[in-house]
């Protein structure tokens, strides 16, 4: 019931939980002060010898009894507010600098929307745990003995009686525990599964509607989510039947409470007040084991969801690299190889030089290992076997910080972040100056749009979906310009936008290859005509290279895609 690992990783909150159960501690001592007033009152009036000074100080004692207990109240419901707070806000950290440890290639580990799953619903789980469950374990176990110790004054024969029946809700707890763990197990797995499957058909909501596949990825989500829901159920039942177990537990014990008082009574071993005390105080000693009932299931819930975030905080992390990218940027692959999957092996064996400051580009098909040797140049895949080395050094022995400020990736869909323009371009460099950011704007051919709108505080929407795709692909590149780093890597930088988009990229590009180390990616072949070689890739492997004349004059594998792609673009013009 009580997880020490995961008490032990957030240690700020222990102070919070502490506060909570003394407050509702002292709140339990408040009430028990009415009680006994209120009961004592009661017996004198029974007695027919009340007089204006009990009225006085019972009312005396029920009004300080309430103000305490509503001050108590609030200051308990703040102390499990900020745990819950301290929690959220250390978890999340947690795994937001276990991914940044994890480095780019951590979804070779884990999945993004498992990770998104964990981060968000998971941790809100644990706020239950840690505001409400843990707090009323260590209270449910001090509120019992303290009325314990209270009727042992009154009668020890009741409270004794009393307190044995107290352990049977945890008992019962425990026993729901072990099927539980397993159930809420099951359930956090099919949990991840639907979201997956959700993730994957929205961001492919546009293809399905095109193919018209979306009624067959409608009947997988059906599937996966009558799933779910089943196992929802069986969840729902197990907590329903634990509850109500827990339920008889607690009315029985009050009823217990009011028999054994009754009885003492009847005997002559209680006086009327003090039986009316135990009648009403014996709720008590099961109400707060009953509450901690209720928030278990709860905190079961968080602490399955605790597995998947422990699993995502143990998952092994790269050595730390100290060595540094050398000055000289020369690039060199050597029988590389690389899969995705055991079964399939993606780079075959490629060689490839990438001399420093020259300007290489990488063409051929689709599928045949282009991005993919990006992405290990990138340190994105680190799984390859054959040698990657920048200036004589193995990239997997490089660290990753001076592998990012030396090399910048700008991919086919660069991401542009919710906010204004402004925002996107200081993320190349913090400390540039609204000039600088007009300069760069003004060679993407960016400028005159944006001051004809809000210039640099023009809004952005999420992934820049209020701007056209060439728009979005321009501003990807004037922040890259600005991060000015001595290589860059553009994977099709400008394919799926509009030529005029395409045109400006590529000219900036070229000019770019002047002064800094290019490496260019393309399918287009109009755009590797002026490098200073072509590598030409096909099922994973290198099979031609050279200056762009010099695989013309081969007439190969590029000089057919050139011919293809020449007669495909100049298709149906006529010279006039």
């Amino acid at each position: 019931m009580i997880n020490k690992r995961l008490i032990g990783i957030v240690p700020e909150s222990k102070k919070y939980i502490v506060g909570n159960v003394i407050f509702q501690w002292f709140s339990l001592a408040a009430n028990v002060a009415m009680i006994w007033s209120v009961t004592f009152f009661i017996g004198k009036l029974f007695e027919k010898k009340a007089d204006f000074t009990n009225i006085i100080v019972t009312f005396g004692v029920s009004a300080a009894a309430v103000i305490i207990r509503y001050i108590c109240s609030v200051f308990s419901n703040k102390m499990s507010y900020l745990s819950s707070k301290t929690v959220k806000k250390s978890l999340r950290e947690m795994i937001y600098k276990k991914l940044l440890r994890l480095g780019i290639s951590y979804r070779e580990k884990v999945n993004t929307s498992e990770v998104v799953q964990v981060s968000v619903e998971g941790v809100d789980q644990l706020e239950v745990y840690f505001g409400s469950y843990l707090p009323q374990f260590f209270y449910a176990m001090l509120a019992p003995l303290t009325l314990f110790i209270v009727l042992s004054f009154i009668n020890v024969f009741c409270a004794v009686m009393l307190l044995i029946c107290v352990p049977l809700i945890p008992v019962s707890i425990v026993a729901v525990q072990r099927f539980a763990k397993k159930l809420l197990s099951k359930y956090w797995g099919q949990y991840t599964t639907l979201g997956d499957t959700f993730l994957e058909n929205l961001q492919g909501m546009t293809t399905l509607k095109i193919y018209r596949a979306d009624g067959f990825k409608q009947e997988e989500m059906n599937r996966e989510s009558e799933k779910f829901r089943r196992i929802t159920m069986k969840v729902l039942t197990m907590q329903l039947n634990s509850v109500t177990i827990m339920d008889l537990i607690a009315y029985g014990g009050a009823a217990l409470g009011v028999i054994l008082s009754v009885t003492q009574y009847s005997s002559g071993n209680l006086s009327f007040s003090q039986c009316l005390f135990i009648i009403l105080i014996s709720a008590d000693f099961f109400i707060p084991m009953r509450l901690l009932g209720s928030f278990f299931h709860v905190a079961m819930n968080g602490m399955a969801a605790s597995d998947k975030i422990f699993r995502l905080l143990s998952l092994p992390e790269p050595e730390e690299k100290t060595e540094e990218v050398p000055s000289s940027l020369f690039i060199k692959c050597e029988g590389l190889r690389f899969s995705y999957k055991k079964d399939r092996e993606i780079l075959q064996g490629v060689d490839m030089s990438v001399p420093d400051g020259s300007f290489i580009s990488i063409v051929g098909e689709s599928g045949c290992g282009k991005s993919t040797v990006a992405s290990v140049l990138m340190g994105r895949n680190k799984g390859y076997s054959g040698s990657v080395t920048i200036g004589g050094k193995e990239i997997r022995e490089l660290n990753e910080e001076s592998l990012m400020r030396n090399f910048t990736y700008v991919g086919h869909r660069s991401y542009l972040f919710r906010g204004t323009v402004r925002d996107n371009l200081i993320m190349g460099n913090p400390n540039a100056s609204d000039e600088t950011l007009w300069k760069a704007l003004e060679r993407v051919k960016m400028s005159s749009f944006l001051k004809n709108e809000k210039g640099l505080d023009t809004y952005l929407a999420e992934t820049g979906s209020n701007l056209s795709g060439g728009q979005c692909q321009r501003l990807a590149l004037a922040r890259a310009l600005i991060y000015d780093s001595p290589a860059y890597i553009f994977d099709e930088a400008s394919s799926n936008i509009d030529a005029e988009s395409e045109n400006y990229i590529m000219n900036e590009i070229l000019k770019l290859a002047k002064s800094k180390t290019v490496i260019l990616i393309s399918h287009r072949l109009a755009n590797v005509v002026n490098s200073d070689k072509i590598y030409v890739m096909d099922n994973g492997k290198v099979i031609e290279n050279g200056t762009h004349n010099d695989l013309i004059e081969k007439n190969g594998l590029y000089a057919n895609l050139w011919n293809s792609q020449f007669e495909l673009e100049n298709y149906g013009k006529t010279e006039e």
